[in-house]
């Protein structure tokens, strides 16, 4: 059995800090895939560790080596200068990052907090989306290599995720093999996409850290970077309105155009975003599976998160 003070000491050493001065280690809950803890030190300074589940565990096929991504979302939004995590070191089976200030955004914000909150938002993500990658896809590798072109990239994550509910048994609302033909008659749309942005896709209100410190709600932090890609900015609007429509989230839009973010909803824009919110209720649902989900979730998934999948894929089908 793995001592977690041992390797979180050893992690520390690595990292160049003292490690006789970790006062207190705490397992964070909330997260599906890799355990998190977090490290508080004697001098006050907080840091989150992060360790991949063990080789055997099954998951899904684009979840290997999702830490890699993580540290290179830390990266990427230090430069861009939004609030996030700092990797302080990475290795093969941990991660190392400092922590964010804040709590998850929850119900016990008024209405003038979550209006100015979401336009923050807004800007914070339009700066994300102007880091470019060096091809499209995972940067991890858990699907191969980049793509040089972003139709490439998708179908081969959308294709991934299919294979994944095949060898799982998931329960879906549409047989895989429609679901894949469906999804393909818009796959032209993906040729207006050219440039790989940095896309989160993960940033529903658990991932979105809120700081009171001052006595103001701000954004103090975007957490769990561990599934972003280099692709499409406009995905990140499925899980910015989870289960939702973000044309109808007008606070997030006009902080989002403000600091020149680009967010037009045409026909070929609307099949796009109906295909990415098609991959991620995908997940969602297939994950059930080797998650060995209680009843209580898989019930959720069916009666909630199914009827979004098919919708997407009516959308897809009524604009292609």
């Amino acid at each position: 059995m793995v001592d977690s003070w041992e390797r979180a000491r050893h992690v520390l050493a690595a990292a160049g800090l003292d490690p006789g001065r970790l006062a207190r280690l705490t397992p964070l809950t909330g997260g599906t895939y890799n355990s998190v803890e977090e490290l508080r030190l004697t001098d006050g300074s907080r840091y989150v560790l992060k360790i991949p589940p063990a080789a055997a565990v099954p998951g899904l096929r684009h979840e290997r080596r999702l830490l890699v991504s993580e540290a290179e979302f830390c990266r990427r939004a230090a430069h861009a200068g939004v609030p996030a995590p700092r990797t302080v070191l990475a290795g093969d089976d941990f991660l190392l990052m400092t922590a964010v200030p804040g709590a998850p955004w929850d119900g016990t914000l008024t209405d003038p907090e979550q209006t100015a909150l979401r336009t923050e938002l807004g800007r914070h993500v339009a700066r994300l989306h102007e880091v470019t990658g060096p091809g499209h896809g995972y940067p991890s590798g858990a699907l191969g290599p980049l793509a040089p072109d972003w139709r490439t990239a998708f179908t081969a994550m959308f294709d991934a995720v299919l294979d994944d509910a095949r060898r799982y048994g998931a329960r879906l609302p549409r047989p895989v093999d429609a679901v894949a033909r469906i999804a393909a008659s818009a796959y032209g749309a993906l040729d207006e996409v050219t440039r790989p942005r940095l896309v989160h896709f993960d940033l529903w209100r658990g991932n979105i850290l809120v700081d009171r410190a001052d006595g103001r709600a701000r954004v103090g932090g975007l957490i769990d970077g561990e599934r972003m890609f280099w692709g499409d900015p406009l995905a990140d609007f499925v899980s910015l309105a989870l289960l939702g429509d973000i044309r109808k989230d007008e606070e997030f839009l006009a902080g989002y155009r403000e600091a020149g973010g680009r967010a037009r909803f045409d026909t070929p824009a609307r099949q796009r975003l109906a295909l990415y919110r098609a991959y991620l209720y995908l997940i969602m649902l297939t994950e059930t599976v080797p998650r060995e989900a209680g009843e209580e979730q898989r019930r959720w998934v069916q009666e909630t998160v199914a009827p979004e999948l098919v919708a997407a894929l009516d959308e897809i089908a009524e604009t292609s």
